[in-house]
């Protein structure tokens, strides 16, 4: 008995579904197994966009047929955000005549709330580019550096996870976790460090702990479009090395760091590592769409969002050396680096076990706001 190929839906007479043409389908669909990966993507895309854009399923019935949309991750990650952001920042370089400065720069401060009159320059018609706009500098008195804590914040921005560092992982944000090891890379030489160093442990974070009875202690901050784009010192501590990761630069928008794993260790990120006076320190400057300019103000040889990358890859570079031993010191509150619109800070630092944060997550903080202290 012969079988029908059709995909049977409700009774057309009560109507919601058209008969499919089964047979035909799966022959038509079972073609891509035998294209390239890059082509199957290709060919899937417009269908998974109209996938998850058309109401009320309407492409649903061709999942039972065999077809599978791409993820939305899958779909995500597939954009090109490193040659979005290189063009972006080519764009952001061409001189604005000075008539139309302030309609554009108008714009912008609309649409993310900049206080410009904490501008060191008011005058929108200074900024001859959009890049100089991003990377405007603050009136001296505009971000008081709080001396009466030992940590403060390195940039205006939105605290998104602090406390603790456990288990080896770091909270991205709220019930969202990436491992230590793979957002800092395999631990640097102890010869680089200035410290003495308590007998290393069986763990990757056990052994960033240099002193008995000290705790190992993180914070996120989110820098948002409309921010200040700088980030300074937070603490008295002394670099000693730069690893530069280049990688994607997706969005860190905390939306989009929920549903993608281990976000923070898939982007670009330059990560600065020493010591202050309770140990390990580090601060990490996390690239995003359009940020991948990352700039650190005392390293000349840091070149960041290159056109092309191994996967995985990263370069070391110790500024300890036969005629510079100490390293880079930097003071509370020194300028320290810039990013091109928007990113996140990550610190992770070692502190004795009383260290407390003075933060609730989801605030706002501004530069030089107290984090923490003994």
């Amino acid at each position: 008995m012969c079988q029908s190929n059709t995909l049977q839906g409700p009774d057309l007479h009560t109507g919601k579904w058209l008969q499919f043409p089964q047979l035909a389908l799966r022959r038509r669909l079972g073609q891509l197994s035998c294209m390239s990966r890059p082509a199957l993507k290709l060919r899937s895309w417009p269908l998974t966009i109209l996938y998850y854009l058309l109401p009320f399923g309407a492409l649903k019935p061709l999942t039972r047929v065999g077809w599978r949309p791409v993820s939305r991750v899958a779909l995500y990650k597939s954009v090109p955000t490193r040659l979005l952001s290189r063009a972006w920042g080519r764009l952001n370089q061409v001189e604005l005549p000075t008539w139309l400065r302030k309609p554009v720069y108008s714009l912008y401060i609309w649409t993310f709330g900049v206080n410009m009159k904490e501008a060191a320059v008011e005058d929108l018609h200074h900024y001859r580019n959009l890049s100089e706009f991003f990377r405007r500098k603050l009136k001296p008195q505009a971000r008081p550096v709080c001396c009466m804590h030992s940590v403060i914040s390195p940039s205006d921005g939105k605290i998104l996870n602090f406390g603790q560092v456990k288990n080896c992982e770091v909270e991205q944000v709220k019930g969202v976790t990436y491992s230590l090891e793979s957002f800092l890379g395999p631990r640097v030489c102890t010869e680089e460090l200035h410290f003495s160093r308590a007998p290393s442990g069986n763990s990757f974070q056990q052994q960033l702990v240099t002193k008995e009875g000290n705790e190992l202690y993180h914070c996120v901050i989110y820098l948002a479009p409309g921010d200040y784009h700088c980030f300074h010192s937070p603490t008295d501590w002394r670099v000693s090395h730069r690893r530069h990761f280049p990688g994607s630069l997706m969005s860190v928008n905390p939306g989009v760091a929920r549903w993608i794993k281990e976000l923070f260790c898939h982007n670009e990120r330059v990560v600065l590592t020493g010591d202050w006076k309770h140990g390990f320190f580090s601060l990490t400057a996390v690239g995003a769409t359009n940020v991948g300019s990352i700039r650190i103000y005392f390293d000349q040889d840091l070149h960041t969002n290159s056109p092309s990358y191994s996967k995985g890859s990263y370069n070391d570079f110790s500024f300890i050396s036969n005629n510079n031993k100490e390293g880079i010191p930097m003071r509370k509150g020194e300028h320290l680096g810039e990013f091109n619109l928007g990113s996140t800070i990550v610190l992770i630092f070692e502190a004795p076990k009383d260290f407390k944060f003075h933060l609730k997550a989801g605030q706002k903080i501004r530069f030089g706001e107290a984090l923490g202290s003994l």
